[in-house]
Parts: C-alpha cells; sequence; structure tokens
C-alpha cells in the first residue's frame, strides 16, 4: 500500500471514532462509566438469581427495575450541571418538606414511619435527600470563599443535620448515616481541616453516651451485637453469625453457583437484600467476591476521575460526593456482612434487591455523566 493510501485509512479511522465519540456525546453519556455500571448490574443478576433460589418472578422485576433506573440515568445525563446548580436549594427546600410529611401522614411499615404513598408507588424523601444535600452544600460553598470559615462550616453542619435528624425519628438511623456520609463529604472535598475534623470527631464521641438512651432497643441490639456476636447466637446474633459461616465456608473457589447451602435452605436472612455479599461469597468464593468489589472500584474510580476533571467548585464537590457515598455504601454493607461493622440494615448498592435505592444511586450517576460530558462541550 502507498504512503498516500496509509494516510488515508488513518484518517478514515480518525474520523471513525470523533464520530463514535461524538454520539455518546450527544447524548451525554460517559461511555466507561456506563459500560462499568452495565457490567456490575449484570454480574449482580448472576448471584441475585441464584441468591432468590432461582425465582425468575424476583430477576424478572429486578430488570424492569434496572430499566427503569436507566431512563432516570439518562433523563438526569441530559440536564446541564448549571441547571442542577440553579435547583439546588429549591430540590432541598421541597425534600425536607416532604420528610416532615412523612411524620404526619407517612405510611408505616416494619415499624418505621418513612414512605409517602401516592397510590402507584411509595416515595421516600430521605432517598432524595442523599443527593439534595451534597448539591445544596456544593451550591454553598461555590458561592463562598475556600477553605471555609468557622461562619460557613456551622451553616453546613446545620443544612445537614435537620434533615438527618428528622430522618433518625422516622426511625432510619442506617439512611440518616449515609445523610451524614453524604454531606460529609462535601466539606472534606471543600477542604475542611484535620483540626475541624478532629474536634467534630471529638464532639461526637462526647455526645454518645448521652444519645444510647434514645436509641431504640433494636438499635442497641446492633450495637452490642456487632461487640459479641455470640451473645444471642439464636437471636440479635443470628444474622452475622450466618453470614460468616457462608463467606468462610464458601473458601477460595465457593461451593459452585447455585450450590450455596446457607441461603438455599434458609438459615442466611435476608440473603436477596443486606446479606447479598454473604451469596456471592459462599457460592463464587473469595475470587468470586474479589470480582465483585473490582467491578465497583471500576465505578467508583471512574466517579473520582470526573470529579478531578471537573469544571467548577460546584461539579467537583457533587461529583466528588457523589463518589465517596457510593464507597462508603458498598463498603458498609461488606463491613456488616463480614462482620468488620454493626448491622446497619443498608442494601449492597446495584446489587442488592429492590428499587428505591438502585433508583438513586442512577439518579446520581446521570448526574456523573451530565458533569463529564457538558464539560466537554464547554471546553471543546
Amino acid at each position: 500500500m502507498s504512503l498516500v493510501g496509509i494516510l488515508q485509512q488513518k484518517i478514515k479511522q480518525q474520523d471513525s471514532r470523533r464520530q463514535y465519540h461524538s454520539l455518546w456525546q450527544a447524548l451525554h453519556l460517559d461511555l466507561f462509566l456506563l459500560i462499568s455500571i452495565v457490567l456490575l448490574l449484570a454480574y449482580s443478576l448472576i448471584i441475585l438469581y441464584s441468591a432468590s433460589n432461582g425465582d425468575q418472578h424476583v430477576v424478572e422485576m429486578q430488570i424492569m427495575h434496572f430499566v427503569f433506573a436507566f431512563i432516570v440515568l439518562f433523563v438526569f445525563a441530559q440536564i446541564s450541571p448549571t441547571t442542577y446548580q440553579r435547583w439546588s436549594p429549591w430540590i432541598y427546600a421541597v425534600s425536607v418538606a416532604l420528610l416532615l410529611v412523612v411524620l404526619v401522614v407517612g405510611h408505616i411499615g416494619k415499624g418505621a414511619q418513612r414512605w409517602l404513598n401516592l397510590g402507584l408507588l411509595h416515595l421516600q424523601p430521605s432517598e432524595m435527600l442523599k443527593l439534595a444535600i451534597p448539591m445544596l452544600l456544593a451550591w454553598y460553598f461555590h458561592r463562598v470563599y475556600l477553605p471555609m470559615s468557622g461562619r460557613s462550616l456551622l451553616i453546613a453542619v446545620a443544612i445537614i443535620l435537620v434533615p438527618t435528624i428528622i430522618t433518625a425519628k422516622q426511625p432510619d438511623l442506617s439512611t440518616a448515616i449515609l445523610l451524614v456520609i453524604a454531606g460529609g463529604s462535601v466539606l472534606i472535598f471543600a477542604g475542611l481541616s484535620f483540626r475541624l475534623v478532629t474536634i467534630l470527631a471529638g464532639l461526637v464521641m462526647i455526645f454518645i453516651p448521652f444519645l444510647w438512651p434514645h436509641l431504640h432497643e433494636y438499635q442497641r441490639l446492633r450495637v452490642l451485637t456487632f461487640l459479641n456476636p455470640e451473645r444471642d447466637p439464636l437471636g440479635s446474633g443470628y444474622h452475622i453469625i450466618q453470614s460468616k459461616i457462608a463467606i468462610g465456608s464458601g473458601g477460595f473457589f465457593g461451593k459452585g453457583w447455585l450450590n450455596g447451602t446457607q441461603s438455599h435452605l434458609h438459615f442466611l436472612p435476608e440473603h436477596t437484600t443486606d446479606f447479598i455479599f454473604a451469596v456471592c461469597g459462599e457460592e463464587l468464593g473469595l475470587v468470586g467476591s474479589l470480582i465483585l468489589i473490582a467491578l465497583f472500584m471500576t465505578v467508583i474510580l471512574r466517579g473520582f476521575y470526573i470529579a478531578i476533571n471537573a469544571q467548577d467548585t460546584f461539579t467537583r464537590l457533587l461529583a466528588g460526593s457523589i463518589s465517596l457515598t457510593f464507597f462508603m455504601s458498598f463498603f458498609i454493607n461488606m463491613g456488616m456482612v463480614t462482620g468488620v461493622l454493626p448491622v446497619a440494615g443498608l442494601p449492597l448498592p446495584l446489587v442488592s434487591y429492590g428499587g428505591t435505592s438502585l433508583v438513586t444511586i442512577m439518579a446520581s450517576f446521570g448526574i456523573l455523566m451530565s458533569i463529564q460530558t457538558h464539560r466537554k462541550l464547554l471546553t471543546s
């Protein structure tokens, strides 16, 4: 082939790549993050099928959740970061207002008053606040000079604590913890000094003894069980003991897909939701668990990459908070299932069966994609 022919071929290849890249740009989708999410969701369906004892209805329902969640992701990806910035105070105000409505007329389920019955669906406003809090904090710190002052820190803490306290009263302590993490991550990325972190941690330690009497009985049992699971092996310690047995019996390569005994014989409770990671450990072993963790870390690292390359303070803080909150959700669940952390009642994000948490997470990924794709359009 002549030199001219080689050059023409390379030009055609470059034009093809540009068209392919511009297509995803036009759709406002980050291809790397999208592929990572799809791989994680596909792997989760494999685990869920076995965890549900081959119940096709459960898998089909989860696929329907995935389809709806992807539609939400696509819609959120189309909205520009400047629009999110403009809407942030209103989204926060509406979310807190709905949270107050829940306390008055909320639907009660499993002993907790967390939902609004809207007929076709049950809305959980606390899930909305996982995004509303970091959005408002990112909006606020975009408007003030950084590093933060004592006054701006107090305002930020108030923004976090108001919905957190209301959520804890539902009671929903696990979601309240995530709200603190979502808001606290913004403070960390905004440059919260180590001295202030130490002071805040000290204040938390001081107030823990005063909070203990106000905890519900089941919440105190979770802490005591974490310290000594064997104190009540057939009661409060049953969940974590069975989870450890399942993970430990899996060994390096696991017992094989669909061959787990702890979940299939119903020894392991909540095996399709909170303790689904134990099913993965038992059937797919350490290798399968590491694959799942690697898929999680791929999504998380891409999120941090988007945060690092964000174009302004608002998008940088928001993307960083979304990524860190997703990491902490996955870390807390795995720590809970393996006995490293107290049982908190948090599902494994994108893997556990359910739709409410899934939609919120996919909406946050849509915001990440919006930040990434609109940044490229603005700087091109």
